[in-house]
Protein backbone atom coordinates (compact mmCIF):
# COMPACT_ATOMS: atom_id res chain seq x y z
CA UNK A 1 0.00 0.00 0.00
CA UNK A 2 2.82 2.40 1.16
CA UNK A 3 4.51 1.01 -2.54
CA UNK A 4 1.32 2.80 -4.29
CA UNK A 5 1.04 5.73 -2.54
CA UNK A 6 4.35 6.68 -3.67
CA UNK A 7 4.11 5.96 -7.10
CA UNK A 8 0.91 7.83 -6.93
CA UNK A 9 2.83 10.69 -5.35
CA UNK A 10 5.94 10.57 -7.80
CA UNK A 11 3.49 10.63 -10.80
CA UNK A 12 1.62 13.78 -9.85
CA UNK A 13 4.77 15.30 -9.08
CA UNK A 14 6.41 14.86 -11.98
CA UNK A 15 2.63 15.45 -13.79
CA UNK A 16 2.92 18.77 -12.43
CA UNK A 17 6.34 19.41 -13.10
CA UNK A 18 5.43 18.92 -17.03
CA UNK A 19 2.89 21.87 -16.83
CA UNK A 20 5.33 24.41 -16.16
CA UNK A 21 5.21 27.51 -18.29
CA UNK A 22 7.43 26.93 -21.28
CA UNK A 23 10.38 29.27 -21.28
CA UNK A 24 10.96 31.93 -23.90
CA UNK A 25 13.83 34.06 -25.20
CA UNK A 26 12.90 37.19 -25.22
CA UNK A 27 10.98 38.38 -28.32
CA UNK A 28 12.58 42.13 -28.03
CA UNK A 29 15.74 43.27 -30.32
CA UNK A 30 16.78 40.61 -33.09
CA UNK A 31 20.49 40.27 -33.25
CA UNK A 32 20.30 39.44 -37.33
CA UNK A 33 18.31 41.29 -40.05
CA UNK A 34 14.84 39.61 -39.43
CA UNK A 35 15.06 38.08 -43.07
CA UNK A 36 11.73 36.19 -42.20
CA UNK A 37 10.04 39.36 -41.28
CA UNK A 38 11.01 41.25 -44.06
CA UNK A 39 9.71 38.50 -46.83
CA UNK A 40 6.27 38.04 -44.97
CA UNK A 41 5.75 41.66 -45.04
CA UNK A 42 7.07 42.14 -48.72
CA UNK A 43 4.88 39.06 -49.67
CA UNK A 44 1.71 40.55 -48.34
CA UNK A 45 2.53 43.71 -49.97
CA UNK A 46 3.17 42.14 -53.30
CA UNK A 47 0.22 39.93 -52.82
CA UNK A 48 -2.09 42.85 -51.86
CA UNK A 49 -0.64 44.76 -55.20
CA UNK A 50 -1.46 41.84 -57.22
CA UNK A 51 1.76 41.78 -59.11
CA UNK A 52 2.34 40.07 -62.07
CA UNK A 53 5.62 38.38 -62.81
CA UNK A 54 7.86 37.70 -65.84
CA UNK A 55 9.13 33.96 -64.62
CA UNK A 56 12.13 32.08 -66.62
CA UNK A 57 12.67 28.20 -64.94
CA UNK A 58 15.69 26.40 -66.58
CA UNK A 59 16.10 23.22 -65.54
CA UNK A 60 19.38 21.19 -66.10
CA UNK A 61 20.77 23.49 -68.34
CA UNK A 62 17.82 22.89 -70.96
CA UNK A 63 16.24 25.75 -72.72
CA UNK A 64 14.71 28.68 -70.93
CA UNK A 65 10.84 28.83 -70.19
CA UNK A 66 9.33 31.95 -69.46
CA UNK A 67 6.02 33.13 -68.76
CA UNK A 68 3.70 36.41 -67.85
CA UNK A 69 1.90 34.90 -64.20
CA UNK A 70 0.30 36.90 -61.73
CA UNK A 71 1.26 34.51 -58.44
CA UNK A 72 -1.46 34.94 -55.78
CA UNK A 73 0.46 33.29 -52.56
CA UNK A 74 3.84 35.40 -52.97
CA UNK A 75 4.64 34.10 -49.22
CA UNK A 76 4.87 30.68 -50.84
CA UNK A 77 6.94 32.27 -53.75
CA UNK A 78 9.35 33.70 -51.47
CA UNK A 79 9.10 30.64 -48.79
CA UNK A 80 12.79 29.75 -49.54
CA UNK A 81 14.15 33.07 -48.78
CA UNK A 82 12.20 33.18 -45.09
CA UNK A 83 13.83 30.17 -44.55
CA UNK A 84 17.14 30.92 -44.50
CA UNK A 85 16.49 33.37 -41.85
CA UNK A 86 18.77 33.16 -39.25
CA UNK A 87 17.17 34.62 -36.28
CA UNK A 88 16.84 31.38 -34.54
CA UNK A 89 17.74 31.63 -30.45
CA UNK A 90 20.28 28.37 -30.59
CA UNK A 91 22.01 30.59 -33.09
CA UNK A 92 22.50 33.75 -31.57
CA UNK A 93 26.16 33.64 -31.82
CA UNK A 94 26.57 31.37 -34.63
CA UNK A 95 27.79 34.42 -37.25
CA UNK A 96 30.09 36.66 -37.83
CA UNK A 97 28.84 40.65 -38.89
CA UNK A 98 30.75 42.34 -41.23
CA UNK A 99 29.33 46.03 -41.65
CA UNK A 100 30.87 48.10 -44.59
CA UNK A 101 29.43 50.40 -46.72
CA UNK A 102 26.00 50.23 -48.00
CA UNK A 103 26.34 45.94 -46.78
CA UNK A 104 26.18 44.04 -43.90
CA UNK A 105 27.34 40.69 -44.49
CA UNK A 106 26.41 37.82 -42.06
CA UNK A 107 28.98 34.91 -42.01
CA UNK A 108 27.94 31.26 -40.49
CA UNK A 109 30.95 30.81 -38.05
CA UNK A 110 29.44 26.88 -37.93
CA UNK A 111 29.78 24.38 -40.90
CA UNK A 112 26.47 22.58 -39.87
CA UNK A 113 24.47 25.72 -40.08
CA UNK A 114 22.13 25.37 -43.77
CA UNK A 115 22.54 29.31 -44.23
CA UNK A 116 26.05 30.02 -44.61
CA UNK A 117 25.90 33.54 -45.95
CA UNK A 118 24.03 36.41 -46.01
CA UNK A 119 24.75 40.26 -47.15
CA UNK A 120 21.81 42.51 -47.16
CA UNK A 121 22.35 46.04 -49.41
CA UNK A 122 21.24 49.14 -48.42
CA UNK A 123 20.83 51.96 -45.76
CA UNK A 124 18.55 51.48 -42.20
CA UNK A 125 15.07 51.35 -43.62
CA UNK A 126 15.65 50.36 -47.00
CA UNK A 127 17.11 47.41 -48.49
CA UNK A 128 17.91 47.29 -51.93
CA UNK A 129 18.92 43.91 -52.65
CA UNK A 130 19.43 40.63 -50.12
CA UNK A 131 21.91 37.52 -51.20
CA UNK A 132 21.77 34.04 -49.36
CA UNK A 133 23.85 31.38 -49.97
CA UNK A 134 22.70 28.35 -48.31
CA UNK A 135 24.05 24.53 -48.25
CA UNK A 136 23.08 21.65 -47.02
CA UNK A 137 25.05 17.83 -47.08
CA UNK A 138 24.36 14.64 -45.85
CA UNK A 139 24.87 10.94 -46.54
CA UNK A 140 22.43 10.91 -49.44
CA UNK A 141 21.98 14.33 -50.69
CA UNK A 142 23.91 17.49 -51.19
CA UNK A 143 22.07 21.05 -51.74
CA UNK A 144 23.36 23.95 -53.12
CA UNK A 145 21.42 27.05 -53.14
CA UNK A 146 22.02 30.54 -54.24
CA UNK A 147 19.09 33.57 -53.38
CA UNK A 148 19.07 36.89 -54.67
CA UNK A 149 16.08 39.25 -54.08
CA UNK A 150 15.86 43.27 -55.20
CA UNK A 151 12.47 44.04 -54.23
CA UNK A 152 10.22 45.39 -56.46
CA UNK A 153 12.36 44.37 -58.75
CA UNK A 154 13.69 40.70 -58.88
CA UNK A 155 14.13 37.81 -57.26
CA UNK A 156 16.26 34.48 -58.62
CA UNK A 157 16.55 31.42 -56.78
CA UNK A 158 19.92 29.11 -58.41
CA UNK A 159 19.71 25.56 -57.05
CA UNK A 160 21.70 22.71 -57.36
CA UNK A 161 20.75 19.02 -55.69
CA UNK A 162 23.12 16.25 -56.12
CA UNK A 163 21.29 12.64 -54.91
CA UNK A 164 23.58 9.77 -54.20
CA UNK A 165 22.62 7.36 -56.67
CA UNK A 166 20.54 9.40 -58.99
CA UNK A 167 22.20 12.26 -59.72
CA UNK A 168 22.21 15.93 -60.03
CA UNK A 169 19.52 18.31 -60.75
CA UNK A 170 19.61 22.08 -61.33
CA UNK A 171 17.11 24.82 -61.70
CA UNK A 172 17.66 28.13 -61.87
CA UNK A 173 14.64 30.57 -61.69
CA UNK A 174 14.23 33.97 -62.62
CA UNK A 175 11.01 36.16 -62.05
CA UNK A 176 10.69 39.73 -63.00
CA UNK A 177 8.31 41.70 -61.10
CA UNK A 178 5.93 43.80 -62.85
Amino acid sequence: MRLKLLYSTLLCISGLAACRPDIHVSAGQKRYFDLAKFIHTDSARLSKAQTAVLKTVVQNNSAPQTKRIKITNWGQELNLFAASDINKPAWRDSYKIEKGGDSVVYTALQQDLTTRRMVVYGTPGKVKKISVDNFTKNMLYQTTEHLVYYPDSLYEIDKLQKVRFIGSNRYLIIGKIK
